[in-house]
């Protein structure tokens, strides 16, 4: 367990110092001279805290009568004199505090604008791997929390608790200048006690609190997801069962609030008595020395404003200890996103890709996502300039993995991948991807407008060069047709617009970028056949003068290929033009045979429902 806690201290300091980084930026000397000033003002605001009580008890002491004429006279200027000084002294406290806070704000803002965006850029240089493995939401989360936790540290950690502390060693210095080390001794003592406790008092109820959000997050998970399936609660009928579980998950959640208020009771209570005692204490000693004439009625009330005013910013500590430690969790995981290694990084000294001709070369090219399992076992093909290969095969026989070789989201584990003769692990990723071009089978579509998603192909293109690429992409037309035009929003992740229309902005989108190669992956495998060959055509415009690579899973797609090669099982298991395929009369035309069949059965079945359709609206006609 001790070495638990010392392997998270460590983590909690190395966040600490790294976030120090931030806050002390090289080569910003403004923003250094921020930091100065912010931690000068901080100071003299604390400073000059320390000075209210003392301004208060003379101004008792003043209002206190004294007897005799020239007493008496004096009272008429003297107090005001001093209640102005009380008063302008708590003005100035006030004011360096908040002039502080707002000479930092644009050092903190920097900061975490800086980290969030290290963060961001970071993100995109991690390898396809890394975001397969994890969620999106998730990642953004950390981000958000980790941005969020760093404003909360930095805010009670350096602005209150931090000042506080310092205030309480300058009150007990005061206070043994200006009578003796005891009141010091025991305002110190009672703050100890209060911050000992309190401190531990939350560790201890910290597994309450835990509990309490889990519960509940159980309950909400349990409320939501029975939502979501509303249809089918309401075909079973188990409206009566939802409710049982929900209301099982809201019970453990009301046993752990209760623990958790009945505990934060008791952490109240306990700080409570602690000041009670403390200023017991105090007074009693204070107002003894009063009796005896040693103090005065103002230096009592002075000593009994000294520990509420250090008492009083210390009642949220319990409340900030949890949060600064949940805050420098938040940040460790997001500055652990910047220590994730890239898994497929740029070699020093990398030069850009020098596309010439645009061929493409496999050399006897092996790969595996794990070290367990190949996927390619020495496959090798060359796509001459301007020409298209196909690649063809059962689910799984590798045909995507080429295309993220070709991409360069991971690295072979032998052989070669080149494209005019340069290796791509020896070129910069960002040259090697603005060369190619991909048309995916999945196309997610920012929330954005069409203008906006025809436009992410090349950022910055002219009104006149995102339409010429539509009209290549045949979704021109269709465009204008929509009231809003090219001003349409396609709603999230392109929801709004059909698979077909998406399509055709994926196209326009990739030939408004203008690529020396072109990779169509599943293009249009999850279209239906009638929408397929209309984007047959807009295609082949994409295609025409670039190398392509058509990944394929319809085999109707890839007759007019230069070359088709059949993956099976990790190995090119043949190749040639479709008719030489056909021809040999194995693995292709076999395949081309199950699909044909597949198609002729589909439009059969679709034959027949609309017979029986239409004979069914004859019979319901009147004689």
């Amino acid at each position: 367990m001790k070495h638990a806690e010392t392997g998270e201290e460590r983590g909690h300091l190395r966040t600490l110092l790294t976030l120090a980084r931030y806050l002390w930026p090289q080569g910003e000397p403004g923003l250094r001279a921020r930091v100065v000033a912010s931690l000068g003002l901080l100071l003299a605001a604390r400073g000059v805290n320390v000075l209210i009580p003392i301004a208060f008890g003379r101004a008792v002491d003043a209002l206190t009568p004294q007897g005799g004429a020239a007493g008496a006279a004096s009272l008429v200027v003297v107090p005001i004199a001093i209640v102005a000084a009380y008063g302008m002294v708590r003005l100035l406290s006030s004011a360096f505090t908040e002039a502080s806070d707002a000479t930092f704000s644009k050092v903190q803002g920097r900061a975490m604008r800086r980290i969030a965006l290290e963060v961001f850029e970071h993100l995109h240089r991690l390898s396809l791997r890394f975001h397969l493995d994890r969620q999106t939401g998730g990642l953004s989360r950390v981000i958000e929390r980790g941005t969020r936790g760093m404003t909360f540290v930095l805010d009670f950690l350096l602005f209150r608790i931090a000042p506080t502390l310092l205030e309480i060693l300058i009150v007990a210095g005061i206070l043994w200048v200006m009578f003796d080390f005891t009141f010091s001794a025991i305002i110190l003592l009672s703050l100890g006690l209060y911050i000992a406790f309190t401190l531990l008092f939350t560790e201890w109820r910290l597994r309450f609190r835990r509990q309490m959000n889990e519960t509940d997050q159980e309950a909400n998970t349990k409320a939501v997801d029975s939502l979501l399936n509303f249809e089918t609660v309401k075909y079973f009928g188990n409206e009566a069962h939802e409710a049982r579980r929900y209301d099982q998950a809201m019970q453990r959640y009301e046993h752990a609030y209760v623990r958790s208020e009945v505990t934060l009771n008791a952490l109240n209570f306990g700080q409570q008595a602690i000041i009670a005692v403390g200023l017991t204490v105090v007074m009693l000693l204070a107002a003894q020395r009063v009796a005896n004439g040693q103090m005065t009625v103002g230096d009592f009330v002075l000593v009994n404003t000294y520990l509420l005013q250090l008492f009083q910013p210390l009642n949220f500590l319990g409340f900030a200890y949890r949060e600064i430690k949940q805050g420098l969790v938040d940040m460790e995981a997001m500055f652990g996103l910047l220590r994730e290694a890239r898994e497929v990084p740029d070699r020093p000294g990398a030069k850009p890709l020098r596309v010439t001709d645009g061929e493409v070369r496999f050399e006897d090219v092996r790969f595996g996502y794990r070290p367990d399992r190949e996927i390619l076992k020495g496959v090798s093909f060359t796509v001459p300039p301007g020409r298209t290969l196909a690649i063809v095969g059962p689910t799984g026989a590798g045909k995507s993995t080429i295309s993220r070789l070709l991409f360069r989201f991971y690295d072979v584990n032998e052989g070669a991948v080149r494209v005019d003769g340069q290796d791509v692990r020896d070129v910069t990723q960002d040259s090697l991807r603005a060369a190619i071009g991909v048309v995916p089978q999945d196309t997610v579509l920012f929330n954005d407008t069409i203008r906006y998603n025809i436009a992410y192909g090349r950022p910055g293109a002219s009104q006149a060069e995102i339409e010429q690429a539509a009209r290549q992409a045949q979704v021109h037309d269709f465009v204008l047709r929509l009231p809003d035009g090219y001003d349409t929003r396609v709603g999230e992740r392109g929801l709004k617009l059909s698979g077909g229309e998406k399509q055709r902005v994926a196209i326009a989108r990739t030939l408004l970028k203008d690529p020396r190669l072109l990779i169509l992956d599943e293009a249009t495998s999850a279209l239906d056949t009638h929408t397929e060959q209309e984007i047959q055509s807009a295609l082949r415009n994409a295609a025409q003068g670039r190398t392509t690579l058509v990944i394929a899973h319809r085999l109707s797609t890839v007759v007019e290929a230069d070359e088709i090669i059949v993956l099976q099982d990790g190995r090119i298991a043949e190749r040639g033009t479709h008719g030489q395929l056909i021809a040999l009369d194995s693995l292709y035309a076999e395949m081309w045979r199950r699909q044909a069949q597949a198609v002729e059965a589909a439009e059969a079945a679709a034959a027949a429902a609309a017979a029986a359709e239409s004979s069914e609206v004859r019979a319901r006609a009147p004689a």
